[in-house]
């Protein structure tokens, strides 16, 4: 997001004073749905007022709520939000979005939202994270799924143990995800899946910082159609880097991405740091839930500059074989998706033992599909000491490792 984006929020905030407030009531028992208070407060706040969830106080949400009208309002969330653990109603009327298998709690949008407080929303995951260990093809809704909200703040939360994603972004333009903290590990022997920080899709003009993500999945994807974001000063541990993707999962779809800065990450414990993944031309599987291949679009003028690695297995990789375990099959049916003005500049630290003696992957199905990518200033090391990395189909002059065609696998 560009600073005039940025500011254009902050002026337009500062013309509507939000003078009425709605204290929402609750309960207040733990147990009974606080859904229809919400609501309440939410219209009768809308546009010019503030909605407070006071601090201390718990709230349940068990129904399924549309958002999307919400207008010149602030959500001030001391307390806690909670969310049922009835997987049976949630998989019937939470709202499904057209891709791969996103369903959200509640669908945020509208404009001139401003969202912040300090407090918590809750997702209940364990639950879901058993169900999901049981049956794949459970439909685990996101904790914050936005659709359509533009001009928009959100500020100083805390989510933990979302079921899936923790933030789906939909079809959203101008908005700021500030001092977010994100967690919530499994208690069983059935871990968290697909727990991705923030996913944006059909989005532009978003910015993420300043934000603490300890999860299982992606720190944050980009995903089809995502433009003009500006991802900087961010935390992720346990996660499987900041991915641009996956892409090309469906045919006849083009998939764009482009235009993405991502600045100041640490990477901690991860699967990677900066990461493109892209489907081949053949129809592949990741799992049982999520196949795909054949699909076509663009990647460029993607920028990751000053990366930390700390126990990372690849700290950049980029791959066109995503859900294809096998090479050869990628490089017999290449993919139609474009990658080209690609940087990757001032990374540091050391990767986890995995691939050793690689410390990246740089995997192309062709070389008339990826050009002009550059790696500069990598001062990262494998535990062996190597900067050995995978080269294939790449100008490997451009490249700041040592290219090799020793294949170690991806994830």
């Amino acid at each position: 997001m560009k600073l005039s984006g940025i500011l254009s929020i902050l002026l337009q905030a500062a013309a509507i004073r939000r003078s009425r407030l709605c204290v929402v009531k609750t309960y207040g028992d733990g147990i009974t749905d606080d859904s229809d208070n919400i609501l309440s407060a939410f219209h009768g706040c809308n546009n010019g007022g503030h909605v407070l969830f006071p601090r201390g106080k718990v709230y349940v949400i068990g129904t399924a709520m549309d958002w999307t009208f919400l207008k010149h309002i602030d959500i001030d969330i001391q307390g806690r939000i909670r969310f049922t653990n009835d997987t049976a109603y949630w998989q019937a009327h939470s709202f499904r979005f057209i891709f791969q298998n996103v369903t959200s709690f509640f669908k945020l949008g509208g404009e001139d939202v401003w969202i912040y407080g300090g407090g918590t929303l809750d997702g209940n995951g364990q639950v879901w994270y058993d169900t999901y260990a049981a049956n794949a093809y459970t439909l685990r809704p996101v904790l914050v799924g936005i659709d359509g909200l533009k001009d928009s703040v959100l500020s100083d939360l805390v989510l933990r143990h979302s079921p899936q994603y923790y933030h789906f972004v939909a079809n959203a333009s101008n908005i700021v995800f500030n001092n977010i903290s994100i967690a919530g590990d499994s208690t069983s022997k059935n871990t968290a899946k697909n727990t991705d920080g923030w996913d944006t899709y059909r989005s532009r003009d978003v910015t993420i910082m300043n934000s603490v993500v300890n999860n299982a999945d992606d720190c944050i994807s980009f995903k089809p159609n995502s433009t003009d974001i500006l991802v900087q000063s961010l935390f992720c541990a346990g996660s499987h880097g900041i991915s641009v993707g996956s892409l090309g999962q469906y045919v006849g779809e083009f998939d764009i991405v482009e235009s993405i800065m991502v600045s100041n990450v640490s990477m901690h414990n991860a699967s990677d740091g900066a990461r493109i993944k892209v489907w081949p031309n053949t129809a592949s599987a990741m799992s049982s839930d999520l196949q795909g291949g054949g699909g076509s679009g663009s990647v460029r003028n993607i920028t990751y500059e000053d990366m930390l690695i700390d126990n990372v297995d690849y700290a950049i990789e980029i791959t066109q074989c995503y859900g294809q375990r096998n090479l050869a099959l990628c490089q017999q049916y290449p993919s139609s998706l474009t990658i080209e003005n690609i940087v990757f500049r001032r990374f540091k630290g050391r990767t986890s033992a995995k691939y050793r003696p690689l410390i990246a992957a740089f995997a192309c199905s062709s070389a008339k599909v990826c050009s002009n990518i550059h790696a500069t200033d990598i001062n990262v090391v494998s535990p062996g000491g190597t900067r050995q990395a995978y080269c294939l189909n790449q100008q490997e002059t451009n490249l700041d490792a040592d290219c090799t065609n020793n294949y170690k696998g991806f994830n």
